[in-house]
């Protein structure tokens, strides 16, 4: 399979299915923000990086179950006009997470790649893991969630 296959497929496929139902839009700079029940966690996700100040940022967050071809928690779009953009994720309950993101420059709402199926578009996981010839591993990409705030910053590259 394509290395973009292996990155995106998921996202993709999540945010196609899931629509204004499993999405939401956030304008960049500014933080969306869905319900969410008492005592439940809180994610910021911040994306620093962006060159580009345009197009969109695909993300789909993962428990480990989905982190390798299954589907996604949560998928959202952020308007990438700035160079820094974020979202609150709220109503998560306490685990583990991880996040892959594309940006998708000239709003086709797919990850272009070259004919050797290597992305052309910036992309990045969650801690900034970075793959081996193709997307990073579920370990270095988990981070803890916690009930309350937590935050966690991801470079498009």
């Amino acid at each position: 399979m394509q290395f973009l296959d292996l990155i995106c497929i998921a996202t993709i496929t999540a945010l196609t299915a899931c629509g204004t139902a499993g999405a939401q839009t956030a304008s960049a700079g500014v933080a969306a923000q869905t319900s969410a029940p008492a005592e439940a966690a809180t994610l910021t996700l911040t994306f620093t990086g962006i060159e580009a100040k345009r197009g969109t940022i695909m993300l789909a967050l993962y428990d480990e179950a989905g982190w390798s071809g299954g589907r996604p928690i949560r998928s959202e779009m952020l308007d990438a006009s700035a160079a820094v953009v974020g979202i609150s994720i709220t109503g998560l309950p306490a685990g583990r997470y991880g996040v892959k993101a594309f940006h998708d420059i000239n709003g086709n709402g797919k990850m272009d790649s070259n004919p050797f199926g290597m992305p052309t578009e910036p992309y990045a996981f969650s801690n900034d893991a970075k793959g081996q010839r193709g997307p990073a591993s579920w370990s270095d990409a988990a981070f803890t969630v916690t009930a309350g705030g937590n935050a966690q910053t991801i470079t498009i590259r």
